[in-house]
């Protein structure tokens, strides 16, 4: 259903059959990338042997999540960069085993599911909708 979408068809199951269930952007693939990455940072810092040492860990890991969520995103827009098609390439090899072709009422559920978020779209947390009234006020 998100090839679907992004290949802007309408959402109904006999587009989203035509697509395959693999996709560059999918969790999968990201929870690749992150630990891909995540090794190529902490090879630099060695072992880990004070509580300082752990703590710098713990400082990359927003920048982990943070490059693996631009090099993903990056692939959906880069699909004929050979170095991000090889960055990619393992995580499609990665769904092979965790995703299996759905059923029409799956896709029907997810195309459901699909049209309902991009219904309501971006949605605001309080927290935001708190700050942006508190600086309307000053």
């Amino acid at each position: 259903s998100v090839f679907a979408f992004e290949n802007q068809l309408e959402l109904t199951v006999s587009n989203a059959k035509d697509f395959s269930t693999h996709h560059p952007r999918c969790g999968t693939s990201f929870l690749l990338i992150v630990m891909m990455v995540s090794v190529l940072v902490f090879m630099f810092l060695g072992r880990p042997e004070t509580i300082t040492d752990r703590l710098v860990r713990l400082f990359f890991v927003p920048l982990i999540g943070g490059i693996s969520y631009e090099l993903i995103r990056y692939s959906g827009k880069a699909n004929t960069n050979s170095i991000i098609a090889a960055l990619v390439k393992p995580g499609l090899w990665l769904q092979r085993i965790t995703t299996r072709e759905p059923d029409e009422s799956q896709l029907e559920v997810a195309l459901v599911a699909l049209k309902s978020a991009l219904i309501k779209g971006p949605q605001k947390s309080e927290v935001t909708i708190a700050a942006e009234k508190r600086s309307n006020i000053t």
